[in-house]
């Protein structure tokens, strides 16, 4: 066999074994009958907690809210008392549905190759049957941005997920969710031992900052040309997938983490008369009047981190919420969504992230608002998701503790009303496992 054919063979394999490995959790299917939770403790986010509360769930929404609900006929009821009730955590920064395995190249599917690519769309991208979704909604995330992860410039556009369906389309919340441009990293290391020299490195960063500006001036230029009076132009998908951002119909997402990145980023969207969000923000404590007087939200990715430079406190990314908390700047909290690249399952411990926010400076009711109601707002879904109101998604979690805290347990989950089967790949092994040592145990 020429190592050609065993190359070909073992992607094969691999490629299988990726299959192999696709979620068997069944999606639920929307009840026909309301479903009412009953005497549940109901943590609205959005207003004051409620003790001994009913919620009514009916065709999708929230019906009703409120102490001893009339049942309506035919209605399930659901015996939530002593449980405390929330709404479901939203993830604003992931890879998910977008990789499997790191390992495997047939399962992921983050990125176009090259540079810029505002015509790629996570959505066409989703893998309804992967085991990272099961997994991460067994801690409560119910909703995901899955976002194109790339070495690259422009990334193209997430697409805001619900964590429970047989295709991609029944994931889908907003196809286009943002568009999705990398500031290139602006240090210059100096250490002679480095293998590139200053020089060439500036160059580098200077032409892929000229890159960005060509992008969106092109995209302008094609735009104009398209609304003139003239004959009709050739159609470029990459530029006109960079209209409706052009328009503001679609929000620029900007990943920046270090000062002089947000900087340059800010200063870049105001000449291009842009209104950008701020994914990644490690040193966002640092520029807060500069994102508070431009009113730039910030996705904060992740909070537990080690700090930037050898000279910042140990605590930078931990207070970094608190910090923009206090000055008035717009944020959310996320996972690191890197992580999502090498097809880890981080996408569990987001509230874990919030968690560590408020044990170094934000308020509880603050930690548990930037990973439901302020990201749904960053989102454009606010009016839908994110706290416990009439009206809005009847996508919520039951517990029997704090989701910020490590020993809560997920005990329901409901997207749009229908409740979810919360076994996963991981309480599998771990049951399996158990079995084992119960086993060594037993008297021979």
């Amino acid at each position: 066999m020429t190592f050609k054919k065993f190359a070909a063979r073992l992607a094969l394999l691999l490629v299988v074994a990726a299959v192999v490995r696709a979620s068997d959790n069944v999606p639920a299917v929307r009840p026909a009958t309301p479903v009412l939770l009953r005497g549940g403790t109901v943590h609205t986010v959005s207003g004051a907690d409620l003790p001994a509360t009913d919620v009514l769930l009916r065709d999708g929404k929230i019906a009703a809210i409120g102490a001893r609900l009339a049942v309506p006929p035919g209605a399930t009821v659901v015996d939530v008392a002593g449980k405390q009730v929330y709404p479901g955590l939203i993830s604003a920064y992931t890879g998910m549905g977008l990789t499997e395995m790191g390992s495997v190249r047939g399962s992921v599917d983050l990125a176009e190759t090259g540079l810029l690519n505002p015509n790629a769309r996570a959505q066409s991208a989703l893998n309804a049957d992967s085991e990272h979704i099961p997994v991460s909604r067994s801690n409560g995330i119910l909703t995901a941005l899955s976002v194109p992860l790339t070495t690259g410039l422009v990334a193209g556009t997430s697409t805001l997920i619900r964590m429970d369906g047989w295709t991609w389309e029944d994931l889908t919340l907003r196809s286009a969710a943002a568009l999705h441009v990398y500031w290139p990293n602006l240090t210059v290391n100096r250490d002679p031992s480095f293998p590139r020299p200053a020089a060439e490195q500036q160059k580098t960063i200077d032409e892929n900052l000229k890159k960005i500006r060509d992008a969106f001036a092109s995209a302008r230029a094609y735009l104009k040309a398209k609304e003139g009076a003239g004959k009709p132009i050739d159609t470029d998908s990459r530029w006109e997938a960079m209209i409706p951002a052009l328009k503001g119909e679609l929000p620029v997402f900007v990943h920046a983490t270090e000062v002089k990145q947000i900087e340059s980023a800010v200063a870049w969207a105001t000449t291009e008369k842009l209104k950008i969000t701020l994914v990644g923000g490690l040193d966002a404590w640092r520029v807060v009047d500069l994102l508070k007087a431009n009113d730039i939200a910030v996705i904060v990715s992740p909070v537990t981190a080690l700090p930037l430079r050898r000279e910042d406190p140990f605590d930078a990314p931990f207070t970094n919420p608190a910090k923009l908390q206090a000055a008035g700047v717009r944020f959310c909290i996320a996972n690191d969504g890197a992580s999502a690249e090498m097809g880890t399952m981080a996408d569990r411990n987001l509230p874990y992230e919030a968690g560590k926010a408020a044990a170094y400076g934000l308020s509880p009711a603050e930690a548990l608002k930037s990973i439901t109601l302020y990201a749904a707002q960053i989102l454009g879904v606010g009016a839908e998701l994110g706290s416990i109101e009439t009206g809005k998604r009847a996508t919520l979690i039951v517990t029997d503790g704090d989701p910020l805290e490590i020993p809560t347990r997920v005990e329901q989950a409901y997207i749009d009303g229908a409740r979810i089967d919360l076994s996963n790949r991981h309480l599998r092994l771990y049951e399996k496992y158990q079995k084992k040592y119960e086993q060594l145990k037993a008297p021979q």
